[in-house]
């Protein structure tokens, strides 16, 4: 499992629905980064696509909670996906209104990457968000990681430009 200074990772399973239902359903948090809030049966299908991925490629979301009074600071994981016909892990992560500009999401991000390092994780790793998502694009720059391209992308309905980073 993963464990940084202040955050501790934990897999998410259906016990965390009501958790993961305040995270995906809230449109503050989603609509930026993922274009959509999900129903409560689509939060249902999203915790069961991650427990998927966990036994499939032994990482995916994770529920990160601070270490001093477990409080859910947001998830954050490393997926599998297709760009361009070309595969990648991309980092990926949704921190809660209350914990940003605390440094949450570039430790936990760093976590990721040296979890992703320790088993020797070949395919490049890449951060992808719209280019509205300055907050992402700070987090990639003070994870050393650089810009790679741009492309356009279905994002629910809409293409829209993403710009694409990946590790030096």
């Amino acid at each position: 499992m993963i464990e940084t200074n202040r955050l501790i990772f934990q897999k998410i399973t259906l016990d965390d629905f009501d958790e993961m239902k305040r995270i995906l359903q809230n449109k503050s948090l989603m609509l930026l980064g993922w274009g959509k809030t999900y129903s409560d049966e689509e939060v249902t299908q999203w915790i069961n696509k991650i427990n998927e991925q966990y036994r499939f490629y032994g990482y995916s979301y994770w529920l990160v909670k601070t270490k001093s009074t477990h409080q859910t600071v947001g998830i954050m994981g490393a997926l599998p996906t297709t760009v361009q016909e070309k595969e990648y892990v991309e980092i990926a992560y949704i921190v809660k209104k209350d914990f940003q500009g605390h440094g949450f999401a570039v430790e936990g991000m760093k976590g990721i990457l040296d979890f992703l390092d320790k088993r020797e994780e070949s395919t490049p790793i890449i951060a992808q968000f719209v280019p509205e998502n300055t907050a992402s694009q700070k987090v990639a720059e003070k994870l050393d990681m650089t810009s790679y391209f741009s492309y356009n992308r279905d994002f629910n309905g809409e293409i829209r430009e993403h710009l694409v980073y990946t590790c030096s």
